[in-house]
């Protein structure tokens, strides 16, 4: 391992803790508007309830040391500091594989997928399936520094990682992500193809996706699954993808409600999480509600919420778009994804492609054992 790269333990000053209790406590709560339950944005009295959840029976401290009980580690690249997990395998022949998040999502995403990947002999898998995964903090996302100056898109995000991935000995390795990290694994192997293997995604959207409208013929040519997947990113488009025109136009400006009210921060993911993941009740339907208060405490703790959603102000300000890299790419449509695999077909050298009924946005945490199979059938052609 290279002597730029530094072990890390997470250890957070109590007075920030108290600083917390202190302003869930003072919250000023708005009205609720009239109307359906989160047809406006998550309702006030789902809100509140959490928010004391959060005040008064969750622990910190019992998932910080979770966390710490993963290898840590920190390095200076390209005028940032990563922070990653690194979870060698048992296995000696693993394969070394990196884990992007995406927003607002964390690395938090891939704590019930690190045994499965690394110890499947354990997990119910093949022990030749074996893992060593490397899951960084994307920068400007938790423990990872904010970029000081433009351009950190997501292919500058995956030379970064690259980098790491050479300090770390390895020479050859896969990707895998979701979300925006389903932008950055694919640009990982467009920075460095002669070494990444293969390309596994989720939550696939640039690349994957039509831009733009659909004529006639070609949506009749759809599967029904396409067309409710069409139909999915349609509805987004009219009615939520409001936080991505903020997040891509006015960073900094949002950045003062996120960065100084907990349960402004708390409004703006929890309704992603209730939006996106399986199903239409609440979001502890889909996913455990300590980890996705641990998730929002990674954004909180740190004051990255403002930088992280600077990442949508670099893409869409970017001209690096979606090239073909002949890495092979493998595609885990869930059931609340958007990918279409003829508009994949076009940048990508898709050779695995598998659909599911359950599951959203957030797979690693809704559905761990279908992300970790499905991760593990798509390498298995590329080891």
């Amino acid at each position: 391992m290279s002597d730029n790269i530094f072990p890390f333990k997470i250890a957070i000053d109590e007075a920030k803790l108290v600083d917390l209790r202190e302003r869930l406590a003072a919250t000023h709560w708005p009205a609720q508007l009239p109307g359906a339950a989160w047809a406006k944005g998550a309702p006030t009295s789902y809100l509140r309830e959490l928010a004391e959840y959060w005040r008064t029976s969750y622990d910190w401290r019992e998932h910080e040391a979770l966390l710490n009980s993963y290898p840590q580690f920190t390095t200076d690249v390209d005028g940032v500091t990563l922070h990653f997990l690194h979870v060698r395998s048992p296995e000696p022949d693993a394969l070394p594989l990196v884990l992007a998040h995406g927003w607002p999502g964390s690395i938090i995403e891939f704590l019930d997928v690190i045994g499965p990947l690394t110890d499947p002999r354990n997990h119910g898998g093949d022990p030749a399936d074996a893992f060593h995964l490397v899951i960084p903090c994307l920068p400007g996302f938790g423990f990872s520094s904010a970029p000081t100056e433009p351009g950190w898109d997501s292919r500058r995000m995956a030379g970064a990682i690259a980098e790491v991935m050479t300090r770390l000995g390895y020479d050859r390795y896969g990707a895998q992500g979701g979300d925006f990290g389903a932008f950055v694994a694919p640009d990982l192997a467009r920075v460095a193809p002669e070494r990444v293997v293969g390309v596994h995604v989720n939550a696939a959207s640039a690349g994957f996706i039509p831009f733009g409208g659909v004529d006639e013929a070609t949506l009749a040519g759809f599967t029904e699954a396409e067309r409710v997947r069409y139909e999915r990113m349609q509805g987004f488009m009219s009615t939520g993808n409001a936080y991505f025109q903020i997040q891509a136009t006015r960073p900094q400006t949002i950045s003062y409600a996120l960065t100084d009210s907990p349960v402004g921060l708390l409004a703006w993911i929890v309704e992603k999480f209730q939006e996106w993941t399986f199903g239409d009740g609440l979001p502890e339907t889909a996913v455990d509600r300590d980890r996705m208060l641990t998730n929002i405490m990674l954004y909180w703790l740190t004051g990255s919420a403002g930088t992280a959603a600077n990442l949508y102000y670099e893409s869409v300000n970017s001209h690096n778009w979606p090239t073909p890299s002949g890495v092979p790419t493998g595609v885990a449509v869930f059931a609340e994804d958007i990918a279409i695999r003829q508009y994949g077909d076009q940048v990508n050298t898709i050779t695995h492609w598998a659909e599911y009924d359950r599951g959203g946005h957030f797979a690693a945490m809704e559905v761990p054992d279908l992300l970790a199979e499905d991760v593990r059938t798509f390498f298995r052609t590329v080891r």
